[in-house]
């Protein structure tokens, strides 16, 4: 089995294209195009009834109150946890790809309704309902795909190493342990320049 995708390529950072957010010189962040990036599978097991789609970060602040705020910083000792990007569930194993910006894109304010995908399959809660349950403006129930929105103020250094991607794997293999085949698609994401570029300032 593989998996492969047009918008990104293995290990590097994600266009600002396919985040929730980007840098902006002015303001730190800003509002981005939020497209869901292209993935193609094949090699499908025997016997494959459903195809699951997961995008999970596993290097989110488990306490959100310092992030993105002036004059504050991310502890580099804060645990970590998951947060679900994107839970598309029920796909035919006749489907072998997804366009990019097919399922996403924009940012919808107070989320994109849950349910039926394009394709036909099922578009299930990311955790973006959670992040922005007690804002006003933003708060809903976010249904598909919101790309991630990077913390300018982390001091964690961590990019997406292979060695961490499979620690990673290793958690999304036990939540779906059931499943006929497993493959995985890996990329980062930056919202500061030098991180983006490369730099010591590396998220």
């Amino acid at each position: 089995m593989f998996v492969r995708s047009d918008s990104f390529n293995p290990y590097d950072a994600l266009h600002p294209r396919l985040c929730f957010g980007q840098h902006d010189a002015e303001h730190h962040l800003a509002l981005s195009d939020n497209l869901n990036p292209h993935l193609a599978w094949g090699g499908l097991p025997e016997g494959t009834r459903s195809i699951v789609v997961l995008c999970v970060d596993a290097d989110v602040p488990s306490v959100g109150d310092d992030v993105n705020q002036e004059g504050r910083s991310i502890p580099i000792d804060l645990p970590r946890v998951d947060f679900f990007h994107w839970v598309l569930v029920d796909l035919d194993p006749s489907i072998s790809s997804i366009p990019e910006g097919a399922h996403s894109r924009g940012i919808t304010q107070g989320g994109k309704e849950p349910g039926a995908s394009p394709d036909g399959g099922l578009q299930g809660i990311n955790d973006y309902t959670a992040w922005f349950a007690g804002d006003e403006d933003m708060a809903g129930d976010y249904g598909g795909y919101d790309g991630p929105c990077p913390h300018w103020n982390d001091e964690r250094v961590d990019g997406c190493s292979k060695e961490r991607a499979a620690r990673d794997d290793a958690k999304v293999a036990a939540a779906i342990g059931h499943a006929r085949g497993l493959h995985r698609a890996h990329c980062g994401h930056a919202i500061r320049p030098k991180a983006r570029a490369g730099g010591a300032d590396d998220a």
